[in-house]
């Protein structure tokens, strides 16, 4: 069975730092191509940024695209997305998503995902 477990949310202020983690079980983490994604409430989810098996390439969404940075360590089977100068329209729950055969930036593409972590920027 496979289980991906964010963790890492939280309450902050506009302008600070936050740095959230998946650690993926079930599945050979090595193998698979790892994203995050973002929901607002009352709004689509979003894809947020993507990361090859061998950390070879990254994507980001234009919105986030310098301010946050996705790592994975295969060793621990986990994946990170350190998120800095925060804003408030950054507020959502971010989701982490897994998927062997490739990634992209509609959630169709991803076949396993977390139950999700709130994020909330004050301004």
């Amino acid at each position: 069975q496979v289980r991906l477990v964010e963790s890492g949310g939280g309450l902050v202020q506009a302008g600070e730092s936050l740095r959230l983690s998946c650690t993926a079980s079930g599945l050979t983490f090595s193998s698979n191509f790892m994203g995050w994604f973002r929901q607002a409430p009352g709004k689509e989810r979003q894809f947020v940024a993507a990361i090859t098996w061998r950390s070879v390439s990254t994507y980001y969404a234009d919105s986030v695209r310098g301010r946050f940075t996705i790592s994975r360590d295969n060793a621990k089977n986990t994946v990170y997305l350190q998120m800095t100068t925060l804003k408030p329209e950054d507020t959502a729950v971010y989701y982490c998503a897994a998927d062997g055969r490739g990634w992209g930036k509609g959630p169709s593409s991803w076949n396993y995902w977390g139950q999700g972590t709130q994020v909330t920027v004050s301004s």
